[in-house]
């Protein structure tokens, strides 16, 4: 086997600006996740519907998973022009 040169030692599988489409991907679905979180109610007798499903909770939250599962599939798919 051949020796690897101290650049190539150095150099990571995926570019710095794959690992930037990483992070933005992780936060974009943890963002979804936090909104959906909350809406309890300190009464379990009570439910409160409107509250449980909104908007956000239904239709946002999904769509900033989804997004950040896209840019998660596209940081891995991305490959940078050569110079």
């Amino acid at each position: 086997m051949e020796k690897m040169t101290k650049e190539e030692q150095g150099k990571f599988a995926i570019p710095y600006r794959n690992i930037i489409f990483v992070v933005a991907g992780v936060v974009l679905m943890l963002s979804g996740y936090a909104l959906m979180t909350g809406g309890g109610t300190t009464d379990p007798s009570v439910f409160t519907g409107e509250e449980m499903f909104s908007f956000r909770r239904i239709v946002l939250a999904p769509l900033f998973i989804l997004a950040g599962v896209a840019v998660e599939i596209f940081a891995i798919m991305y490959t940078p022009k050569e110079k």
